[in-house]
């Protein structure tokens, strides 16, 4: 089998050329290389060298994977008639994806494949930023890294950053984690006589600035909190620091037991956000859920009992098993299908339990939910009217016994029926699935905007409320329910 040998070209000039490369290049049979556009192969073209270039694969597509997989086919295919030499910028094991496919065919067997030296890009660059890596690094791709790939407290070089739209492509992506005005650096032919850097506010990164193939963008780690308040590390920080022994009295003191009234007051703060429909409040309300959360991760491992990645990898592991018709290849025709194989799932993890069916649907937070899911489930083993008119029926039915109670039994009897009533009404709004917990929170809601209001005009009068009467006190409450029609 003939070989196929990849060789680097280095990141700088001519001079920076090794000897060894230089040599090899030199009596390569056929040479082939990635892109024309680079120093080192002017100076080789004006010694007389020959090679072919795969500049015209690029203009044939719009997107790079194609260009570097019709590159690899290429070099496969022309190995098959005899030994190939391609010669890619940098270091062949750096930033080059077309290598890449080289390795996995040579692993399939389908090409003999050596891979030869040549100084990366990296070196030149840690030498004219005068970073040392081991304080750590990351090297992104600015054609496909995202914000989730950025760990804000490393050096970061972003290498692919060629052109105008790309750099306002890694501008956005960077600006989802960092202030607009945090410095970044263009590195631009890093070791070579035409080494260039500039250092720029991250929002002039596509507009003052002219980057080429020989540009890398490096982001320096952040020096404070404040720098990476977009960063879950810097929120779990925080959190760390409260429950630690020079934080918060307050927050060392608390529970998993003294919290529970916190989780459930924000979840319905946030609840009524979203009623609202006033973004701004969801992303404050969704925070002090969010609070709540890791507060009580964070005593899970003060006390040595869990961690926020238990609980990230239990819900994680969660979802990929739950949703195979996403991550595995089950088929789903609708959301219906999805609830049904989500029960199914669920039930099979659970194996056949002893327990009552009832057991695990009690909250003790809400009796109005606590009869909600006692319904559900109870209808998911059949015990349900057939259609709500039933359940209509029975609301009628609990609504008489409880006038009758009132007319003449006891306040024992009167709040039994009274409950049966509210349990009817809890079976309606299943039916029509609303949620019933949702709707008491969205009435009491209603009602203390509205009493608030009634409260304002009665002080602004100066008077008391007992010198109002009923009706002039409702005549306020109808402005304040017309006031929000309008």
């Amino acid at each position: 089998m003939n070989t196929l040998t990849v060789i680097g070209l280095g990141a700088g000039d001519f001079e920076q050329l090794q000897m060894g490369v230089y040599k090899k290049l030199k009596s390569a049979k056929q040479l082939f290389v990635r892109t024309v556009d680079h120093p080192v192969l002017d100076a080789l073209s004006a010694e007389g060298l020959h090679f072919d270039s795969f500049d015209a694969v690029y203009e044939k597509h719009g997107t790079f994977q194609p260009v570097y997989e019709e590159i690899a086919e290429k070099l496969i295919k022309a190995a098959t008639i005899g030994d190939v030499m391609y010669a890619v910028p940098g270091h062949p094991l750096v930033a080059e994806q077309t290598v890449q496919l080289l390795i996995a065919a040579a692993d399939e067997h389908k090409v003999n494949l050596v891979i030869e030296g040549g100084q990366s890009f990296l070196d030149p660059i840690f030498g004219a930023l005068k970073i040392d890596p081991i304080e750590g690094f990351q090297l992104l791709d600015g054609t496909s890294f995202s914000m989730n790939d950025i760990n804000m407290r490393q050096h970061i070089l972003i290498a692919q950053v060629y052109d105008t739209f790309s750099a306002s492509e890694v501008k956005l992506t960077l600006m989802e984690k960092y202030d607009d005005e945090y410095p970044v650096t263009v590195v631009t032919a890093a070791g070579s006589s035409q080494e260039k850097l500039v250092t720029v506010p991250l929002y002039e990164l596509d507009q003052s600035v002219e980057v080429n193939n020989l540009t890398t963008v490096y982001v320096p780690p952040v020096k404070s909190q404040e720098d990476a308040l977009r960063d879950w590390t810097t929120f779990r920080d925080i959190i760390s620091t409260l429950r630690g022994p020079n934080g918060c009295p307050w927050d060392q003191k608390q529970t998993h037991e003294s919290l529970k009234k916190y989780l459930l007051e924000e979840a319905h703060e946030y609840l009524a956000a979203v009623d609202a429909a006033d973004d701004f409040a969801m992303i404050e309300e969704l925070g002090d859920v969010l609070l709540q959360v890791f507060l009580h991760a964070q005593i899970g491992e003060d006390q040595g009992y869990f961690s926020l990645e238990d609980v990230l990898a239990s819900i994680s592991e969660k979802m990929i098993r739950r949703h195979p018709h996403v991550f595995g290849d089950v088929t789903v025709e609708d959301a219906d299908g999805v609830v049904a194989n989500w029960e199914a799932i669920k039930a099979e993890e659970k194996g056949i339990s002893e327990k009552p069916l009832l057991d695990e649907e009690y909250r003790a937070s809400s009796a109005l939910q606590t009869a909600y899911n006692y319904q559900k489930r109870a209808a998911k083993v059949g015990f349900d009217w057939p259609d709500v008119n039933g359940a209509w029926d029975k609301f009628a039915e609990e609504w008489q016994e409880f006038r009758n109670e009132v007319t003449n039994g006891s306040n024992a009897t009167r709040l039994d029926e009274f409950g049966d009533v509210l349990f009817t009404l809890v079976n309606l709004a299943r039916f029509y699935k609303l949620s019933p917990e949702e709707a008491m929170l969205h009435a009491n809601e209603k009602f203390a905007r509205r009493f608030d209001y009634v409260e304002e005009k009665v002080k602004a009068s100066g008077k008391l409320f007992t010198e109002y009467t009923l009706e002039q006190l409702d005549a306020f409450w109808d402005e304040a329910k017309q006031l929000e029609k309008e």
